[in-house]
Protein backbone atom coordinates (compact mmCIF):
# COMPACT_ATOMS: atom_id res chain seq x y z
CA UNK A 1 0.00 0.00 0.00
CA UNK A 2 1.37 3.41 -0.97
CA UNK A 3 1.65 6.14 1.66
CA UNK A 4 -0.98 8.15 -0.23
CA UNK A 5 -4.03 6.37 -1.65
CA UNK A 6 -6.87 7.62 -3.84
CA UNK A 7 -10.59 7.58 -3.13
CA UNK A 8 -10.99 5.19 -6.05
CA UNK A 9 -8.48 2.79 -4.54
CA UNK A 10 -10.13 2.91 -1.12
CA UNK A 11 -13.60 2.34 -2.57
CA UNK A 12 -12.30 -0.82 -4.18
CA UNK A 13 -10.68 -2.06 -0.97
CA UNK A 14 -13.50 -1.37 1.52
CA UNK A 15 -14.56 -4.56 3.22
CA UNK A 16 -11.17 -6.27 2.95
CA UNK A 17 -10.62 -8.19 6.21
CA UNK A 18 -7.25 -6.58 6.98
CA UNK A 19 -8.24 -3.01 6.08
CA UNK A 20 -9.07 -0.45 8.75
CA UNK A 21 -10.24 3.09 7.99
CA UNK A 22 -9.64 5.88 10.50
CA UNK A 23 -11.24 9.32 10.76
CA UNK A 24 -8.62 11.54 12.40
CA UNK A 25 -10.43 14.87 12.09
CA UNK A 26 -9.46 17.47 14.66
CA UNK A 27 -10.42 21.14 14.43
CA UNK A 28 -9.35 24.30 16.21
CA UNK A 29 -11.15 25.02 19.47
CA UNK A 30 -12.56 28.29 18.14
CA UNK A 31 -13.94 26.74 14.93
CA UNK A 32 -17.42 26.10 16.32
CA UNK A 33 -17.22 22.52 15.11
CA UNK A 34 -17.38 19.20 16.99
CA UNK A 35 -15.29 16.62 15.16
CA UNK A 36 -16.62 13.66 17.16
CA UNK A 37 -20.23 14.67 16.53
CA UNK A 38 -19.52 15.13 12.83
CA UNK A 39 -18.01 11.65 12.73
CA UNK A 40 -21.15 10.21 14.33
CA UNK A 41 -23.27 11.93 11.68
CA UNK A 42 -21.29 10.86 8.62
CA UNK A 43 -18.10 8.91 8.03
CA UNK A 44 -16.65 6.51 5.48
CA UNK A 45 -18.27 3.09 6.01
CA UNK A 46 -16.48 1.12 8.72
CA UNK A 47 -14.28 4.02 9.83
CA UNK A 48 -13.42 4.46 13.50
CA UNK A 49 -12.75 7.81 15.21
CA UNK A 50 -9.14 8.55 16.20
CA UNK A 51 -9.54 11.23 18.86
CA UNK A 52 -6.43 13.40 18.58
CA UNK A 53 -7.75 15.74 21.27
CA UNK A 54 -7.60 12.91 23.80
CA UNK A 55 -4.78 10.79 22.38
CA UNK A 56 -1.90 12.75 23.85
CA UNK A 57 0.15 12.96 27.03
CA UNK A 58 -2.45 14.48 29.33
CA UNK A 59 0.13 14.77 32.13
CA UNK A 60 2.17 17.20 30.03
CA UNK A 61 1.07 20.86 29.97
CA UNK A 62 2.02 21.14 26.30
CA UNK A 63 -1.00 20.68 24.01
CA UNK A 64 -0.16 17.75 21.73
CA UNK A 65 2.73 15.70 23.07
CA UNK A 66 2.88 12.02 22.17
CA UNK A 67 1.11 9.80 24.71
CA UNK A 68 2.86 6.95 26.53
CA UNK A 69 3.18 3.88 24.31
CA UNK A 70 0.91 1.80 26.56
CA UNK A 71 -1.88 4.38 26.33
CA UNK A 72 -1.59 4.50 22.55
CA UNK A 73 -1.65 0.71 22.24
CA UNK A 74 -4.70 0.45 24.51
CA UNK A 75 -6.63 3.00 22.41
CA UNK A 76 -5.67 1.28 19.16
CA UNK A 77 -6.79 -2.11 20.47
CA UNK A 78 -10.14 -0.62 21.48
CA UNK A 79 -10.53 0.77 17.96
CA UNK A 80 -9.84 -2.61 16.42
CA UNK A 81 -6.49 -1.51 15.02
CA UNK A 82 -3.86 -4.15 15.51
CA UNK A 83 -0.87 -6.02 14.22
CA UNK A 84 -1.20 -6.83 10.55
CA UNK A 85 -3.80 -4.15 9.83
CA UNK A 86 -3.60 -1.99 6.73
CA UNK A 87 -4.69 1.42 7.98
CA UNK A 88 -6.01 4.30 5.87
CA UNK A 89 -6.34 7.62 7.68
CA UNK A 90 -8.42 10.57 6.52
CA UNK A 91 -9.70 13.86 7.90
CA UNK A 92 -12.16 16.65 7.20
CA UNK A 93 -10.06 19.41 8.73
CA UNK A 94 -8.47 22.58 7.36
CA UNK A 95 -5.35 21.75 9.38
CA UNK A 96 -4.98 18.34 7.67
CA UNK A 97 -4.80 16.31 10.88
CA UNK A 98 -4.63 12.92 9.14
CA UNK A 99 -0.89 13.55 8.83
CA UNK A 100 -0.48 13.74 12.62
CA UNK A 101 -2.38 10.46 13.06
CA UNK A 102 -0.29 8.85 10.29
CA UNK A 103 2.92 9.94 12.02
CA UNK A 104 1.77 8.70 15.42
CA UNK A 105 0.80 5.31 14.03
CA UNK A 106 4.22 4.99 12.41
CA UNK A 107 6.01 6.07 15.60
CA UNK A 108 4.19 3.40 17.59
CA UNK A 109 4.90 0.55 15.21
CA UNK A 110 2.23 0.39 12.49
CA UNK A 111 4.01 -0.42 9.27
CA UNK A 112 1.27 -0.26 6.64
CA UNK A 113 -0.39 3.15 7.02
CA UNK A 114 -1.64 5.52 4.33
CA UNK A 115 -3.43 8.85 4.03
CA UNK A 116 -6.53 9.18 1.86
CA UNK A 117 -5.80 11.85 -0.74
CA UNK A 118 -8.44 14.59 -0.57
CA UNK A 119 -9.96 13.22 2.64
CA UNK A 120 -13.66 13.07 3.41
CA UNK A 121 -14.37 16.18 1.34
CA UNK A 122 -13.24 14.51 -1.88
CA UNK A 123 -14.94 11.24 -0.93
CA UNK A 124 -18.33 12.89 -0.45
CA UNK A 125 -17.91 15.23 -3.44
CA UNK A 126 -17.68 12.10 -5.59
CA UNK A 127 -20.98 10.84 -4.19
CA UNK A 128 -19.44 7.91 -2.35
CA UNK A 129 -21.25 6.21 0.51
CA UNK A 130 -21.09 7.37 4.11
CA UNK A 131 -22.67 5.97 7.26
CA UNK A 132 -23.62 7.28 10.69
CA UNK A 133 -23.23 5.92 14.21
CA UNK A 134 -20.36 3.80 15.46
CA UNK A 135 -19.36 0.51 13.84
CA UNK A 136 -19.03 -2.65 15.92
CA UNK A 137 -15.38 -3.05 16.85
CA UNK A 138 -13.49 -6.16 17.84
CA UNK A 139 -10.42 -5.68 20.00
CA UNK A 140 -7.20 -6.60 18.24
CA UNK A 141 -3.71 -7.01 19.65
CA UNK A 142 -1.47 -3.98 19.12
CA UNK A 143 2.17 -4.65 20.00
CA UNK A 144 3.57 -1.89 22.21
CA UNK A 145 6.53 -0.38 20.40
CA UNK A 146 7.88 3.15 20.14
CA UNK A 147 10.53 4.34 17.70
CA UNK A 148 11.64 7.87 18.59
CA UNK A 149 13.96 8.25 15.58
CA UNK A 150 11.52 10.77 14.08
CA UNK A 151 10.94 12.70 17.33
CA UNK A 152 13.00 15.74 18.34
CA UNK A 153 13.19 17.57 21.67
CA UNK A 154 13.95 21.12 22.71
CA UNK A 155 17.49 20.02 23.56
CA UNK A 156 17.91 18.66 20.03
CA UNK A 157 16.73 21.95 18.53
CA UNK A 158 18.99 24.00 20.78
CA UNK A 159 21.95 21.91 19.65
CA UNK A 160 20.90 22.33 16.04
CA UNK A 161 20.78 26.13 16.30
CA UNK A 162 24.53 25.89 16.95
CA UNK A 163 25.45 23.13 14.50
CA UNK A 164 23.02 23.80 11.64
CA UNK A 165 23.19 20.13 10.80
CA UNK A 166 19.49 19.86 10.00
CA UNK A 167 17.17 22.19 8.15
CA UNK A 168 14.36 23.33 10.47
CA UNK A 169 11.10 23.94 8.59
CA UNK A 170 8.18 25.78 10.22
CA UNK A 171 4.66 24.94 8.99
CA UNK A 172 3.04 28.07 10.44
CA UNK A 173 1.67 31.04 8.54
CA UNK A 174 4.06 33.67 7.27
CA UNK A 175 2.70 36.29 9.69
CA UNK A 176 3.12 33.98 12.69
CA UNK A 177 6.64 33.09 11.54
CA UNK A 178 7.76 36.70 11.16
CA UNK A 179 6.13 37.73 14.42
CA UNK A 180 3.79 40.24 12.75
CA UNK A 181 0.80 38.26 14.03
CA UNK A 182 0.72 37.86 17.84
CA UNK A 183 0.72 34.36 19.25
CA UNK A 184 -2.82 33.25 20.17
CA UNK A 185 -1.58 31.35 23.21
CA UNK A 186 -0.96 33.31 26.38
CA UNK A 187 2.60 33.88 27.62
CA UNK A 188 4.22 32.69 24.40
CA UNK A 189 6.59 34.89 22.42
CA UNK A 190 6.12 35.62 18.73
CA UNK A 191 8.51 34.60 15.98
CA UNK A 192 10.41 31.45 15.08
CA UNK A 193 13.41 29.29 15.88
CA UNK A 194 16.57 31.02 14.58
CA UNK A 195 17.68 29.60 11.24
CA UNK A 196 14.32 28.02 10.45
CA UNK A 197 12.70 28.17 7.03
CA UNK A 198 9.00 28.94 6.65
CA UNK A 199 6.81 26.65 4.57
CA UNK A 200 3.13 27.12 5.45
CA UNK A 201 1.57 23.66 5.32
CA UNK A 202 -1.22 24.87 3.01
CA UNK A 203 1.31 25.18 0.18
CA UNK A 204 1.57 21.39 -0.03
CA UNK A 205 -1.98 21.06 -1.38
CA UNK A 206 -3.76 21.64 -4.68
CA UNK A 207 -6.86 23.88 -4.78
CA UNK A 208 -9.10 20.78 -4.57
CA UNK A 209 -7.47 19.67 -1.30
CA UNK A 210 -5.40 16.85 -2.78
CA UNK A 211 -1.67 16.63 -2.12
CA UNK A 212 0.81 18.10 -4.53
CA UNK A 213 3.16 15.42 -5.79
CA UNK A 214 6.38 15.10 -7.76
CA UNK A 215 7.90 18.32 -9.09
CA UNK A 216 5.10 20.50 -7.72
CA UNK A 217 5.62 19.16 -4.21
CA UNK A 218 9.39 19.47 -4.46
CA UNK A 219 9.01 23.06 -5.65
CA UNK A 220 6.96 23.91 -2.55
CA UNK A 221 10.00 23.02 -0.43
CA UNK A 222 12.69 24.52 -2.63
CA UNK A 223 10.74 27.76 -3.19
CA UNK A 224 10.72 28.17 0.60
CA UNK A 225 14.51 27.92 0.60
CA UNK A 226 14.56 24.41 2.08
CA UNK A 227 17.69 22.39 1.28
CA UNK A 228 16.32 18.89 0.68
CA UNK A 229 19.81 17.43 0.76
CA UNK A 230 20.00 18.10 4.50
CA UNK A 231 18.08 16.25 7.23
CA UNK A 232 14.81 18.02 8.03
CA UNK A 233 13.18 18.83 11.37
CA UNK A 234 9.60 20.04 11.08
CA UNK A 235 7.89 22.29 13.59
CA UNK A 236 4.74 24.41 13.97
CA UNK A 237 2.63 25.77 16.82
CA UNK A 238 1.85 22.54 18.65
CA UNK A 239 3.18 19.64 16.54
CA UNK A 240 0.06 19.06 14.42
CA UNK A 241 0.72 20.74 11.07
CA UNK A 242 4.43 19.93 11.42
CA UNK A 243 3.34 16.38 10.56
CA UNK A 244 1.99 17.68 7.23
CA UNK A 245 5.48 18.84 6.24
CA UNK A 246 6.99 15.58 7.46
CA UNK A 247 4.55 13.53 5.37
CA UNK A 248 5.16 15.74 2.35
CA UNK A 249 8.90 15.20 2.64
CA UNK A 250 8.33 11.46 2.92
CA UNK A 251 6.31 11.59 -0.32
CA UNK A 252 9.46 12.98 -1.91
CA UNK A 253 11.38 9.94 -0.69
CA UNK A 254 13.17 11.61 2.21
CA UNK A 255 13.69 9.34 5.19
CA UNK A 256 15.84 11.70 7.31
CA UNK A 257 12.87 13.74 8.55
CA UNK A 258 11.83 14.25 12.16
CA UNK A 259 9.30 16.34 14.09
CA UNK A 260 9.80 18.64 17.06
CA UNK A 261 6.87 17.52 19.19
CA UNK A 262 6.91 20.45 21.62
CA UNK A 263 7.14 22.92 18.73
CA UNK A 264 6.54 26.63 19.37
CA UNK A 265 4.23 25.93 22.33
CA UNK A 266 7.34 24.81 24.18
CA UNK A 267 10.03 26.91 22.51
CA UNK A 268 8.11 30.19 22.59
CA UNK A 269 7.13 29.77 26.24
CA UNK A 270 10.73 29.38 27.44
CA UNK A 271 12.41 32.75 28.10
CA UNK A 272 15.81 31.08 27.73
CA UNK A 273 15.43 29.88 24.13
CA UNK A 274 16.72 32.11 21.31
CA UNK A 275 14.01 33.56 19.07
CA UNK A 276 13.96 35.33 15.75
CA UNK A 277 11.45 37.55 13.97
CA UNK A 278 11.17 38.77 10.42
CA UNK A 279 11.60 36.73 7.25
CA UNK A 280 14.07 33.86 7.11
Amino acid sequence: MDALVSTEWLAGELGAPDLRVVDATMVMADSGRDAAAEYDTAHIPGAVFFNLEELRDTNNPLPSMLPPAEKFASRMQALGLGDGSRIVVYDNSPIKTAARAWWMLKIFGSHDVAILDGGLEKWTAEGRAVESGKPAMRHRHFTVWQDDAEVRTKADLLANTESGTAEVVDAGSSSRFTGEEPEPRADIASGHIPGARNLPYTRLFNPDGTWKQGDALRAAFTDAGVDLDKPLITTCGSGITAAVLLFGARLLGKTDVSLYDGSWSEWGADPATPKATGAA
